[in-house]
């Protein structure tokens, strides 16, 4: 497995431009599907979930490719609604082809998605909302297969508001017969990009960005170019890197206005940002003050995808701070290994205690999930010594190119990819 090398200690400086969002760009990829013919995405990183998802529509019979920054995906020689078991356990987000699928075909077959082990995430919320538009569901093991002869809009509540259930009920609904209200829908930013990439290719759909959302069925759509918006998570996580290492940074085709709380959080601890339209720019020229208390929760609060790096940042304050995680219970994995660097943390059920250290020090650690990777490289960047991050591949299901990215702001880091030896070759 690839692993990333580090010689840390250097701050951050330059500037660099924030690429697409890879949790818009897979629901889009997935909506492509309700749409026969040619679209043509833009702004859609390099990413391996990416990957994973272009491979599954051609195994679909989609002609899907990837040019740069450009995907474009032909729909009119979709031939199935088997969605394949070994890549929907490479993926998570491949539970996002049900309402597609359902709507065009009439049925859908998926089995349980695989992705980062960072606790339970159950999908009842999605199957309770397809059977809520009339879909007829039977589980058997793993495999899951839902039928409808017609859907039907229908009033849906969700317990809690679970983008992806959100997103695939949207998606299902979109060709419904009828009207579809979704109450307590989720709010994140990339469910409005989905309700304006299905509006541009003749939708009716409003309220995305509240937690009520509605859906006039259409009988028809048809395919559209797009540009998906840029990632939140990516910025954040540049963001809390060039604090962490005291640097200067300029992140330009941003989106301040989906990074409030992030913001909020770097200024209370001392970091100077400033924006104007697309450009951010973060200045952090002493240690960081210690922030007195963090709490995870849906959109628009504090995102738990940002939540391992800034406990990096505050691993590094003046003080003493918490965090409480209250969305995945298994994301606090990176603390032990940030322990092998330094950092004075301690886990009580879903709060970490965080006491500020000097300084941090290179040592060996492994990415056990994506964020928490990428938690790893921005301890390494501010770290006395060589890091090196083990299991690189978690990393690139949401990062194009991170060493690339840093590379441009001055780090020292680079990529070691293993060399196979006799056994490896001959097999």
């Amino acid at each position: 497995m690839d692993k990333l090398v580090i010689e840390g200690g250097s701050p951050l400086s330059g500037t660099i431009r924030i690429h697409g969002a890879k949790n818009a760009a897979l629901p889009i990829l997935a909506a492509s599907l309700l749409a026969e013919g040619v679209h043509s995405l833009h702004n859609v990183p390099k990413l391996l979930d990416i990957e994973t998802m272009l491979n599954i529509l051609n195994r679909l019979g989609c002609k899907a490719e990837h040019h740069e920054e450009t995907v474009t995906v032909d729909t009119s020689s979709l031939s199935t609604a088997h969605v394949p078991e070994d890549l929907m356990r490479q993926m998570r987000s491949s539970i996002f082809l049900m309402g597609p699928l359902l709507s065009r075909f009439g049925e859908v077959t998926i089995y349980q998605p695989g992705g980062c082990a960072i606790g339970e995430r159950k999908f009842d919320l999605h199957l309770r909302g397809l059977k809520a538009l009339g879909a007829e569901i039977e589980e058997n093991g793993g495999r899951i297969c839902c039928r409808a002869a017609k859907l039907t809009g229908n009033d849906i509540h969700l317990d809690y508001p679970s983008v992806g259930a959100t997103e695939n009920i949207m998606m299902a609904a979109a060709m419904a017969e009828g009207t579809t209200t979704i109450s307590g829908a989720a709010r994140e930013p990339e469910i409005q990009d989905l309700q304006n990439f299905l509006n541009r290719m003749g939708a009716r759909i409003m309220g995305a960005g509240t937690d009520t959302i509605t859906i006039q069925g259409v009988s028809k759509l048809f395919p559209c170019a797009y540009e998906v918006i840029p990632d939140r998570i990516v910025a954040g996580t540049v963001m809390i890197a060039a604090a962490a290492t005291r640097g200067n940074v300029t992140l330009t085709h941003a989106n301040a206005g989906h990074l409030t709380s992030l913001i909020h959080v770097l200024r209370r601890a001392g970091v100077q940002i400033t924006v104007c339209n697309d450009i951010i720019n973060i200045s952090c020229m002493g240690r960081p003050r210690a922030v007195e208390r963090i709490v995870t929760s849906p959109y628009p609060s504090f995102p738990t995808d940002l939540q391992s790096q800034v406990m990096v940042l505050l691993s590094l304050a003046d003080g003493f701070s918490v965090i409480k995680e209250t969305v995945f219970e298994g994301r606090f994995k990176h603390v032990e290994e940030m322990a092998r660097m330094g950092a004075d943390i301690s886990i009580d059920l879903n709060r970490a205690f965080i006491r500020g250290v000097q300084r941090l020090y290179g040592a060996t650690v492994e990415a056990t999930d994506l964020r928490a990777g990428a938690a790893l490289v921005i301890a390494g960047l501010a770290a006395k010594g060589t890091t090196i991050v083990e299991q690189a591949h978690h990393i690139d299901r949401g990062y194009d190119g991170i060493e690339k990215l840093f590379q441009k702001l001055g780090a020292r880091i680079s990529r070691k990819v293993p060399v196979p030896g006799p056994f490896d070759l001959a097999n």
